[in-house]
């Protein structure tokens, strides 16, 4: 007969993975020791995962695939300025709080090293963030709320503050830098944009 599969074996796995990565880094981390956090034999791994590379694929698969839907409303019922502060709370909370907050310090930190994983992070994350944000500029322009020249360079002056949050609560932080409040540093980065992208008065 047959193994059966746990249904929730694959979440387990990416669970275990992500802490490890976060805990040991990229290049440390083995299979065996993700297997030891599960509980199974490295053997069960690959045959859901058929590398540790996989499996950081699949992290950023999931995050974007959680986070975007989230943080992005429907533009067509949604101001620009609401959006775009909706945009920067659910990704700066999340990016800077939650469980994801290792990932753009393993990018950083151990890029050099696998570059195949940093064009990964690239073309799956940090592209479809960035196209993300730039619609909602292009969809302020087009309301005459915004007033924005190069709304793709704007969008990388957004995903900036958003980064830079990131790594200083995983950086900086443990090391004893201040604390810093990601929910106030969201509204602060939000206000500040606006101020630069509004056209006229206060779209509050």
């Amino acid at each position: 007969m047959a193994r059966v599969t746990p249904p929730d074996r694959d979440d387990r796995i990416l669970d275990a993975a992500r802490e490890a990565f976060a805990t040991r880094g990229f290049a440390a981390t083995t299979m065996e020791d993700i297997a030891q956090r599960v509980g199974i034999s490295r053997s069960a791994i690959y045959s859901r995962f058929e590398s540790k590379e996989a499996l950081f694929r699949a992290l950023v698969q999931g995050m974007i695939g959680h986070v975007l839907p989230e943080a992005m409303p429907d533009l067509a019922g949604t101001s620009a300025p609401d959006a775009l502060r909706r945009f920067i709370h659910v990704v700066m909370v999340r990016l800077g709080s939650g469980n994801i907050a290792f990932l753009p310090r393993l990018i950083i930190g151990e890029g050099q090293a696998f570059p195949d994983l940093v064009k990964f992070y690239h073309d799956h994350a940090i592209t479809r963030v960035l196209g993300a944000i730039e619609a909602i500029i292009r969809h302020g322009v087009t309301r005459g709320e915004f007033a924005c020249a190069n709304p793709a360079l704007a969008a990388r002056s957004v995903a900036g503050g958003m980064i830079f949050s990131a790594l200083w609560r995983i950086v900086f932080e443990p090391v004893g830098a201040d604390p810093l409040y990601i929910e106030a540093m969201a509204v602060s980065h939000a206000e500040v944009l606006l101020k630069g992208l509004t056209a006229r008065g206060d779209f509050a």
